[in-house]
């Protein structure tokens, strides 16, 4: 079981590492649900979890708000996951889309070769929540088809529980069995992880509190 918990900047690292964390994803100011981390950051993390044999994916996202991105923002992000791949990050997480909330291909294809390029695992953020059903499944083999190794989800909108959502869960995965693996996220906590677990079907969840920082 994979607990990937969701941490901003440095300061909890260790202890969630010592907790049973045993895959990163680094933030800056989840209060707008993540954003970039500082190359700072990024280096003493990943130097700090390679010591643990702990995989790091680094929030690729210039600023809060929506996900539609101009040309300066994607270049800016051209450049993050550059610096990433610099600092012997394992992964990124990003997502795109278009002001009418469908996929944003032709920006997600250039972040996506650049990640490609230099040998970085690519996840699709919650970006992916913000799609309809029916082009959830469309980008499920999209993203497949474009090496994107998983998709983070709540299932639905973040602003209902998981226990809400759990049954859309179930049909992404069912969806992408054999193509893309799916990670549940968003109000999983130590508390309801063996359920969601059971009643899902997967071997890895995402989280601020998988774990009891106790």
């Amino acid at each position: 079981m994979i607990k990937e918990v969701c941490v901003e900047n440095f300061t909890n690292v260790p202890l969630m590492i010592e907790r049973g964390a045993n895959r990163i994803e680094l933030n800056n100011d989840l209060t707008v649900g993540g954003t970039t981390p500082s190359f700072g950051v990024i280096k003493k993390t990943v130097e700090y979890a390679h010591k643990h044999d702990v995989p790091v994916i680094v929030m690729i996202r210039p600023r809060g708000g929506n996900f539609v991105y101009s040309e300066d923002e994607l270049e800016i992000m051209i450049n993050d996951i550059q610096i990433c791949s610099l600092l012997d990050v394992d992964g990124v997480t990003f997502g795109c889309l278009t002001r009418e909330k469908h996929l944003d291909k032709r920006a997600m294809n250039r972040l996506l070769s650049v990640a490609h390029i230099v040998d970085l695992e690519v996840v699709m953020h919650m970006a992916f929540n913000e799609l309809t059903d029916a082009e959830q499944k469309e980008t499920i083999d999209w993203l497949s088809k474009n090496s994107v190794k998983r998709i983070l989800t709540h299932g639905g909108p973040l602003n209902q529980p998981i226990s809400h959502t759990l049954d859309n869960l179930k049909e992404l995965v069912k969806q992408a069995k054999n193509k893309i693996e799916i990670l549940p996220g968003g109000g999983i906590t130590n508390k309801n992880i063996a359920e969601i677990i059971e009643q899902i079907h997967v071997d890895q969840v995402h989280g601020t509190k998988l774990l009891d920082r106790i």
